[in-house]
């Protein structure tokens, strides 16, 4: 509570009054305001996105690598600056010219996988490869995980840039 506390000036016939304002009220009423909010606030639940991970089965045969063809699959680069490069091709085959470059506006990616899809010879075995290099950002990954999904394909797979890919993406970032 507040108090007045009368003084008398020395000298003088004059009073000052001092006040004094005990503040144990203010912040009791402070952490009761405090404890109210926080259980009365609905804290947001963080989003998730759902993996499509392989299960892990003892009885499942190994699988043959020359099973997925160059036409069997699509590749995605993702590279810094929100740029996405993709080809179907293998070390020998790529260049700068099979190299092509996208963004991630509108349905462009899903669209690319979709045609790549219906051109592949076996379409059982079609495999989208995400290959994102150091200067790609978690976002940029994401969407392009969105754009899987988009697409309908469950089957892909996140590997690291191999050299001779790296050396053709440099080519064209340059």
């Amino acid at each position: 509570m507040a108090e007045v506390i009368a003084q008398e000036k020395q000298g003088g016939k004059q009073k000052k009054k001092m006040i004094r304002v005990d503040m144990t009220p203010m912040v009791d009423l402070g952490f009761l305001l405090i404890t109210f909010f926080m259980f009365t606030t609905n804290f947001t639940k963080p989003n998730v996105m759902d993996l499509g991970l392989p299960g892990k089965d003892i009885h499942d045969p190994p699988i043959d690598i020359k099973v997925i063809k160059d036409k069997n699959q699509v590749t995605f680069i993702l590279g810094k600056d929100n740029r996405v490069f993709y080809h179907q091709s293998n070390a020998t085959d790529l260049n700068t010219g099979n190299l092509k470059e996208t963004d991630f506006s509108g349905i462009k990616i899903s669209k690319i996988i979709s045609e790549a899809y219906k051109n592949a010879p076996n379409q059982e075995n079609f495999t989208i490869i995400i290959k994102p290099t150091d200067e790609a950002n978690y976002k940029n990954f994401v969407d392009m995980l969105d754009n899987i999904a988009i697409a309908k394909k469950e089957r892909y797979g996140v590997t690291d840039i191999k050299p001779w890919e790296t050396k053709i993406y440099k080519e064209l970032v340059q």
